[in-house]
C-alpha cells in the first residue's frame, strides 16, 4: 500500500511539473518580450533587439530583474531572427525548447538526457561569460591595440562562441583541455561572444559559431578540422613561419655558426632526442626570430655524434648552447629535463645580442645604448668606427678581444661601417675629414634623450688595435667610471639608416609564399565566403588589366600600322615620297648617314598635309649659308633615330619661307618666348636658324625644339677666319639627341594648329 501511495506521490510531481514547464512556455511570447508585431521586419527587430539590450543589460541596469529580462530579450531576439524557430512559433506557439513535447517527443528528450554541462549556461554571470572563458574574453579595442601587435612576437588561438550555441557546448572539455597546455607553452588565447562582440566577430571574418581561428604576424588563419587536442596543437605549429629553424648536422655546422657576422646576430643550437623539432623551441624561435639564429640537432641520427663528442655532451637531458663570436667554443649553456618556458626565455634574454654587435639600425642602437632614465642606470656605448676592407680586419679583431674581456654591465661595445652609416660618422667625426678612414676612431658616448642628444668623447690617437691603443682606451673607461663628466662634447646624432632593407625582397618572397599556401588551403577547404573578398579583388585587378590592354591596343591601332612594303614605296616616289629627295643640294654632305628631304611647295603635301596617322617629319630649319654646317650636325644627333619607321627628317629653307615659319609659330609663341613685331617677324630679321620642328600631319601639331648653346669647345682658337662663327652654329643643334628621345617618349609639349598654311608662296630676299 505504502509503495502505491509513493508511485502515485512520484507521478503527480511530474505532472505539476510538466504543466508549470507548459504554463511558463505559454507565458513566454517574443513577440511581447520586444514589443513588435507579427509582420514587422528583420531590421525593425534588430534596432528594437538593439534598443532593449542596451537598456537591460546587468552591468548597466541595476533592477534586479535586470538579468531574467536581458536572457529574455536576447532569447526573443535569436528566435524570431531564426526563420525555422520563428516559422514553428507562429504556427505552434511554441519553440523547440520551450515546449516540453516539441516535434514528438525529441524536445522532452533534450530536456532530461543531456549531460550535465547543458545545465551550465552563463546566465547567473555577467557579460554572458562563464567563469573560465571569462578571464579570455576579448573587445574589439583589446583587439587591435594589443592582440595584433603581440602576434608578430607569440600566435593566438580565438575562439568564436554565442549563447544558446550547442556545438559550443559539445567542444568545450576539448577547448579546455588544449588552452591549459598552450598557455604553459606562452600562446595567446581569446574568446569571443557573437551576442555582445558582432563587430569583431566581423572583423575577423567569422560568420557561424563555434569557430576557432589563429592570428599571427597580424593574420587570421581558419581551423577547418575535427576539433581534437592533437588537430588543435598541429594547427598552432602550422600557423608559425617557416624556416625559422634550421636543421644542424656535422655537414652544416660550421656554415650555420659562422653566418653570425654576416647575420649580425648570436646562435643557438638545441640538442635533443625527438626527430622533430619541439614546439616549444619553435615558439622560442618565432618570438626572438630578429635577435637570435636558431638551430636544432637531432641526437639520434649519426650525423649528430661528432657534434656531441666536440661539445662533450651527455643525451640524458635536452641541452642548448649559445654561439657568438667564438664559434669553437659557446658563450653559454643550460641543460635540464623538461626545459620550461621563463628558464627558456631568460636563457635567450641575456644572451640576445653578441659581444660587439655592429649597429645596422636605430632598434638596435636604442636597445644597446638606451637613453640614461636614472644616475645609476647609466649605460655607456664605446663605438667604433671602422671600414669592411681587409685593411681593418686587425683593429677590428682587437676591439672584439676587448668586448670579451668587458665584465662591467654599464658599457656596451659596438661598431659601425662608416660608408653604410655616413651621416652618424659625420657627427661623430666633425673635426676629421669625413672620407672613409684610413685609422678606426674609437668614441665613448652617453645618450641623454629620445630625440637624438648625446654626450660623448672621441679617444684621441684613432686606432688600430695595438698594446698602446688599449691601454689608451682602459685608462679611459676607468677615468669614465669615477668622472663622468670628461665626456665634455655633445651633439645630437640623426637616425641610423636601416642596412637590412636589401633584404626586404627575400621577405617578401618568403611571405608571398606563405600567403599562398594559405590561399590554397581555403581553396581546399572550399571557406568560400571568407575568400569572397580576396577572389574579388584578383578578378578585378584581372578585369583592370585586360581591360586596358584592349583599350589601349585599339586606341594605337590605327598609329602602329606597318609601313607599306618598299615596291609601293618606290612606286610613289614620284608623288614626293619622305624618303626622296628633290634635288641633289638636298642630301646632307655625308651621304648614306641619314637621309633628308626638303620640304618645298612640290613635297609639302606628301611629306606634311597627307603625312600617315602615327608617322611624324622632324624638320630642320636652315638658310643658304648655314645649310651645310648644320645638315651635318643634324644628321649626326638623329642618326640613332633613323630605324624607326614612323620618323621622317627634312629640312627647310627660311630665306624662302619665312613667312610660313612665322604663321606656324604663332601657335607655340608664348612657349619659346619669341617677343617680336608682326613687322618684325616679316621683315625676316628674327633668326630662325637651328629651330626644328617635329610635325604631326594626322593630328595637326607640332614640338618645338630651340637652339641651346652648351659652351663647349668654346676656348678652342679657329684655325681660319670666322671660325667663332662656325663654332657657333655648330653647337646650335646641341642636345638635339635628348630631344628626339623625349619626342618618341612621347613627353614633349605640343601645340596644336587648327590647320596647315600653304607652303606655296615664297619669300623674295631683300
Amino acid at each position: 500500500m505504502r509503495m502505491v501511495v509513493v508511485l502515485l506521490s512520484v507521478m503527480m510531481v511530474c505532472v505539476l511539473l510538466m504543466d508549470a514547464m507548459v504554463e511558463s512556455a505559454a507565458e513566454f511570447d517574443p513577440y511581447k518580450v520586444l514589443g513588435v508585431t507579427r509582420s514587422a521586419s528583420q531590421s525593425e527587430i534588430k534596432k528594437v533587439y538593439k534598443r532593449l539590450a542596451k537598456e537591460w543589460h546587468p552591468d548597466k541596469n541595476k533592477n534586479p530583474e535586470a538579468e531574467d529580462m536581458f536572457i529574455k530579450i536576447t532569447k526573443s531576439y535569436e528566435i524570431l531572427t531564426n526563420e525555422e524557430k520563428k516559422a514553428s512559433y507562429d504556427r505552434y506557439g511554441q519553440t523547440d525548447n520551450t515546449h516540453p513535447y516539441g516535434r514528438g517527443h525529441h524536445g522532452f528528450r533534450h530536456n532530461f538526457y543531456f549531460d550535465e554541462s547543458f545545465f551550465h549556461f552563463p546566465f547567473n554571470n555577467k557579460g554572458g561569460q562563464d567563469f573560465a572563458n571569462s578571464k579570455y574574453t576579448l573587445h574589439f579595442s583589446q583587439y587591435v591595440n594589443e592582440v595584433v601587435p603581440d602576434s608578430f612576437k607569440r600566435p593566438y588561438l580565438i575562439k568564436i562562441t554565442s549563447d544558446w550555441c550547442f556545438s559550443c557546448i559539445h567542444i568545450e572539455p576539448v577547448w579546455k583541455e588544449t588552452v591549459q597546455e598552450l598557455e604553459t607553452l606562452g600562446i595567446g588565447i581569446g574568446v569571443v561572444d557573437v551576442g555582445y562582440e558582432r563587430r569583431l566577430a566581423n572583423h575577423l571574418g567569422a560568420h557561424q559559431t563555434p569557430s576557432i581561428l589563429g592570428v599571427v604576424n597580424g593574420k587570421v588563419s581558419f581551423f577547418h578540422y575535427a576539433v581534437v587536442k592533437g588537430h588543435l596543437m598541429q594547427f598552432i605549429e602550422d600557423l608559425l613561419p617557416q624556416r625559422l629553424v634550421e636543421k644542424v648536422t656535422v655537414k652544416n655546422n660550421q656554415e650555420f655558426l659562422k653566418s653570425w657576422h654576416k647575420l649580425n646576430k648570436p646562435h643557438v643550437l638545441l640538442f635533443d632526442q625527438v626527430p622533430s623539432v619541439p614546439l616549444l623551441y619553435k615558439l622560442t624561435a618565432f618570438a626572438y626570430k630578429d635577435y637570435v639564429q636558431f638551430g636544432y640537432v637531432d641526437q639520434g641520427l649519426s650525423e649528430t655524434a661528432d657534434l656531441l663528442r666536440k661539445f662533450n655532451l651527455n643525451t640524458y637531458a635536452p641541452t642548448m648552447l649559445v654561439f657568438k663570436e667564438d664559434v669553437e667554443k659557446p658563450a653559454d649553456i643550460i641543460q635540464a629535463k623538461g626545459m620550461k618556458k621563463h628558464i627558456i626565455d631568460e636563457f635567450i634574454s641575456n644572451n640576445k645580442f653578441l659581444l660587439a654587435p655592429r649597429l645596422v639600425n636605430q632598434k638596435l642602437f636604442d636597445e644597446l645604448c638606451p637613453v640614461k632614465q636614472f644616475h645609476r642606470r647609466r649605460k655607456y656605448c664605446v663605438l667604433l668606427i671602422t671600414g669592411e676592407e681587409e685593411s681593418f680586419a686587425t683593429g677590428n679583431e682587437a676591439f672584439l678581444s676587448l668586448a670579451s674581456d668587458n665584465t662591467n654591465d654599464v658599457l656596451r661595445f659596438a661598431y659601425v661601417y662608416q660608408r653604410r652609416q655616413q651621416p652618424l660618422c659625420d657627427v661623430l667625426l666633425k673635426n676629421k675629414d669625413s672620407t672613409l678612414p684610413q685609422v678606426d676612431q674609437v668614441v665613448i658616448l652617453e645618450r641623454r634623450n629620445g630625440a637624438g642628444k648625446i654626450l660623448y668623447k672621441p679617444v684621441l690617437g684613432g686606432w688600430n688595435g695595438s698594446k698602446e691603443d688599449k691601454h689608451k682606451l682602459l685608462e679611459e673607461l676607468e677615468r669614465l667610471e669615477k668622472d663622468p663628466s670628461i665626456l665634455n662634447c655633445d651633439a645630437v646624432l640623426p637616425e641610423l639608416n636601416n642596412e637590412l632593407t636589401s633584404m626586404f625582397l627575400t621577405r617578401w618572397i618568403y611571405t608571398a609564399y606563405d600567403y599562398l599556401s594559405e590561399i590554397i588551403a581555403d581553396l581546399l577547404h572550399n571557406n568560400w565566403r571568407e575568400m569572397m573578398p580576396l577572389l574579388s579583388l584578383i578578378f578585378s585587378a584581372l578585369f583592370i588589366l585586360f581591360g586596358t590592354v584592349v583599350i589601349q591596343a585599339f586606341s594605337d591601332s590605327s598609329e602602329e600600322k606597318q609601313p607599306k612594303t618598299k615596291a609601293k614605296e618606290a612606286s610613289n616616289a614620284e608623288n614626293g615620297s619622305p624618303h626622296t629627295s628633290s634635288t641633289s643640294s638636298s642630301r646632307p654632305p655625308k651621304k648614306n648617314f641619314v637621309e633628308v628631304t626638303e620640304l618645298t611647295d612640290i613635297t609639302y603635301t606628301s611629306n606634311l598635309v597627307k603625312l600617315r596617322p602615327g608617322h611624324i617629319n622632324v624638320v630642320l630649319v636652315l638658310t643658304d649659308s648655314t645649310k651645310n654646317i648644320l645638315l651635318s650636325k643634324f644628321a649626326k644627333e638623329v642618326y640613332s633615330f633613323t630605324g624607326s619607321l614612323t620618323l621622317h627628317f627634312s629640312f627647310l629653307n627660311v630665306d624662302k619661307h619665312s613667312e610660313w615659319m612665322a604663321a606656324v609659330l604663332e601657335y607655340a609663341q608664348d612657349a619659346v618666348q619669341i617677343d617680336t613685331d608682326e613687322e618684325e617677324v616679316y621683315s625676316c630679321k628674327v633668326d630662325y636658324t637651328g629651330y626644328v620642328l617635329a610635325l604631326n600631319g594626322h593630328k595637326k601639331y607640332l614640338c618645338l625644339f630651340k637652339p641651346v648653346y652648351t659652351g663647349e669647345d668654346l676656348d678652342s682658337k679657329p684655325e681660319e677666319e670666322g671660325g667663332g662663327s662656325r663654332l657657333q652654329i655648330h653647337h646650335k643643334l646641341d642636345r638635339l639627341g635628348l630631344w628626339v628621345e623625349r619626342l618618341m617618349e612621347g613627353t614633349l609639349p605640343r601645340y596644336y594648329v587648327p590647320a596647315w598654311p600653304g607652303l606655296d608662296k615664297i619669300t623674295v630676299n631683300k
